[in-house]
């Protein structure tokens, strides 16, 4: 049975999930997920999790992302990006650099969203975007997000759209952001295109097409502790501790500093994702078989 990692470059058109059916047939099992839902309109690094590794699912969504969007200056649709209706339009052409990077500014650090209602949060037990469909607009409470980095780029062609690169937390929506911006500098904004080039330390030069892994199939599928390659390793020196280790027991270590570790037992198989406090390494995340 296949099991791993595979970072495909999600094509324009295609949601997360279409991306998961098509491998389900090329890879011929069920069991695929992924980290980090992309809209359809967005390209770039959709890392999919195959058999026992979508145990891991959850550590990468958790994971800082970057991405390089388009900002539209003077368009607002009720998706915030271009697919949607168009609800306004205002002249932005006399908006300047310097202008643009001035409100940059105050969207850097902590800031408070509010998620669109073309999305897939629900509240009151309804998707917003069903609602939305509908041409209902409910009050949705802030969320709290993290933009790391917020850097503009130069636009694809004189007069074109900007550009900007936004590295941030889990939960943000970078069309949301183009939107907000938009409203801070007066003309309104819109996301144009966006392209994922980072998410759960994967990077575009890791990923496949889809047509790629038609070709080669499992064999692109990356070990599933390549997940977690920023943490040490710690290989387990006895069997009788690797055996400790397979029932879920904690082990002794002494010697390490405190912090996450990937545990690898006596035959240098990836057992479990664990946590050293005290002498002692406690699992966090068995991936036995991953």
């Amino acid at each position: 049975m296949a099991n791993g990692i595979i970072i495909i470059d999600k094509p324009a058109g295609w949601t997360s999930m279409d991306v998961c059916g098509k491998l389900r047939g090329i890879l011929k099992t069920k069991k695929v997920g992924h980290a980090g839902t992309l809209d359809p309109m967005a390209t770039g690094v959709l890392p999919v999790f195959v058999g026992s590794a979508t145990r891991a699912v959850s550590y990468a969504e958790a994971g800082d992302k970057e991405y390089i969007a388009g900002l539209r200056l003077g368009l607002v649709t009720n998706t915030q990006d271009t697919s949607g209706d168009v609800l306004e339009q205002h002249p932005a052409e006399g908006i300047t650099r310097g202008q643009l990077e001035a409100v940059l500014a105050r969207f850097t650090g902590e800031i408070q969203q509010v998620p669109p209602m073309y999305s897939a949060i629900k509240i009151g037990g309804q998707k917003l975007y069903e609602l939305a469909r509908k041409g209902q607009e409910i009050e949705r409470p802030a969320r709290t997000v993290t933009i790391h980095g917020l850097e503009l780029l130069e636009p694809d062609e004189p007069g074109g759209d900007w550009r900007l690169r936004v590295r941030c937390s889990k939960g943000t929506y970078v069309r949301t952001l183009c939107h907000d911006i938009g409203q801070a500098l007066g003309c309104g904004g819109c996301m144009s295109s966006l392209r994922r080039t980072m998410a759960a330390g994967f990077t575009l030069a890791e990923c496949r097409t889809i047509e790629e892994v038609q070709r080669q199939g499992e064999s692109l599928l990356a070990a599933t502790d390549s997940l977690f390659r920023q943490y040490p390793a710690y290989r387990i020196p006895l069997e009788q501790a690797d055996r400790r280790c397979r029932c879920g027991n904690p082990l002794t270590a002494e010697g390490l500093q405190p912090g996450l570790y990937r545990v690898y037992g006596t035959d240098g198989t990836f057992l479990c994702l664990s946590r050293w406090e005290n002498g002692v390494l406690t699992s966090e995340k068995n991936f036995f078989g991953a």
